[in-house]
């Protein structure tokens, strides 16, 4: 029993960026896409549950390599060795899409505290943003990192609501390999935006720069992206036990992030498709139809995973947004930097929290912004994925670690079907 508790111990302090990407992967919009796709279509979209598994693996492993190697995030390599106005144009739809996402998350949270407690919408969504930037501000990097884990924790509360409930689990287990196709113009969105909000590209963003901060952070250096020093230099043999145990984080946060996917879209579809409720209009109606079909305790512990959902992806929101513009423009950044030596970097996403508030003031419907925030993020895919592989085997980025044949395979058939669904979406 000891032995047991001590391996595990050593995997949980093991684990880092990949996890709490793989958990903010789960962020309201994501809740909110899956629980639309369980209500709409039923069973009919868990397939994609399995299918983007493999997918998210590689895209994230080749945006920590580029960053564990290069000791740049995926903006600072783009200014570096890519024209100039690719660099502007991502940066600024990825800046964009996250503060709409930010606000949509916020005031998903606020709808699902509203619902426990009798307090005016627009006052939690102002409460929740400040506590955002609060701890943002004066938490390290290591303690926003701790506290962060501990939160991808309480999403296991999708797991327990959807377990709470007498599932079919022998055509659950066949629609989770046998895919079902349904072939209309709204069933293709929601692929894409299931895909978009899977593989988003903000987490690309925020993958590459974690594992810089990681290093950076135990090598006490400073995170300037066109100053150097930049990570000590290391051998072939540290680099490579560097890599593996980022790899083993990925792993562990992307099987996380699909496994609370999956039940997602169980509890949705066994309740809500099952019981005619195909279109949901907010948070709030979600978890109200829930109640009386899955019971006070799974409706609870839907709105608990809301909040710990969102309170992952704000950071992760905001922080990828602030280490694209900083590294960008050259600033200091990084959240083990104190407020007066990287002023840029947090005034960005201080703004960039601010200005997602004010998407639930003019008041837009929370779920619709999610699921279209995802869909912007599906469309977008296309063209970080490109990116990110050209970067994963440019000698000039990546000098003798360039990307491997079955990862460049695997990220390719990931750029092909995405661009084919964006297209079928617009098209057909």
């Amino acid at each position: 029993m000891g032995k047991m508790f001590e391996k595990l111990s050593s995997l949980w302090k093991s684990l880092g960026p990949g996890l709490i990407t793989g958990a903010a992967d789960d962020d309201p919009s994501g809740i909110a896409t899956y629980s639309i796709a369980g209500a709409k279509f039923g069973l009919a979209t868990l397939w994609t549950v399995i299918v983007t598994l493999p997918f998210m693996i590689v895209i994230q492993r080749m945006c920590g390599r580029i960053g564990l190697v290069s000791g740049r995030g995926l903006a600072g390599n783009m200014k570096r060795h890519y024209p100039k106005w690719i660099l502007l144009i991502i940066t600024a739809a990825i800046l964009i899409a996250n503060i709409i996402n930010i606000g949509a998350d916020i005031s998903a949270m606020a709808a699902a505290i509203q619902l426990l407690v009798p307090v005016p919408a627009i006052l939690l969504s102002a409460v929740i943003s400040g506590t955002v930037i609060v701890l943002l501000i004066f938490l390290s990097y290591r303690q926003i990192a701790h506290y962060l884990k501990w939160i991808a924790i309480i999403l296991f509360s999708y797991i327990a609501a959807a377990l709470l409930i007498d599932q079919p689990w022998r055509e659950i287990a066949y629609r989770a390999v046998v895919p079902q196709f349904i072939w209309n113009k709204g069933y293709i969105a929601m692929l894409v935006a299931i895909f978009g909000t899977t593989i988003s590209p903000y987490l690309f963003f925020w993958q590459a720069s974690e594992a810089v901060e990681e290093e950076l952070v135990k090598q006490k250096l400073d995170m300037i992206p066109d100053i150097q020093p930049h990570l000590k230099p290391r051998s072939k043999y540290i680099i490579r036990n560097e890599v593996g145990a980022m790899y083993k984080d990925i792993y562990y946060g992307m099987a996380f992030s699909n496994i609370i996917t999956f039940f997602i879209i169980v509890l949705s579809s066994t309740t809500l498709f099952a019981h005619g409720f195909y279109n949901v209009g907010s948070i709030g109606q979600i978890a109200q139809l829930l109640r009386p079909i899955a019971g006070p305790y799974a409706n609870a512990l839907f709105l608990i995973g809301i909040l710990a959902s969102g309170t992952l992806a704000i950071p992760v929101l905001a922080g990828s947004a602030a280490y694209a513009l900083a590294e960008a423009f050259g600033w200091r950044n990084g959240f083990e930097k104190q407020f007066g030596k990287a002023k840029q970097f947090y005034i960005v996403i201080i703004l960039a929290t601010i200005l997602g508030l004010a998407i639930p003031l003019l008041g837009f419907d929370p779920v619709n912004i999610l699921y279209y925030t995802a869909v912007i993020f599906g469309a977008l895919s296309p063209v970080m994925i490109g990116i990110v592989i050209h970067m994963a085997n440019n000698p000039k980025v990546m000098g003798q670690y360039t990307s491997r044949l079955y990862s460049n395979i695997l990220a390719y058939i990931l750029l092909v079907l995405m661009a084919v669904s964006v297209m079928a979406m617009l098209f057909l």
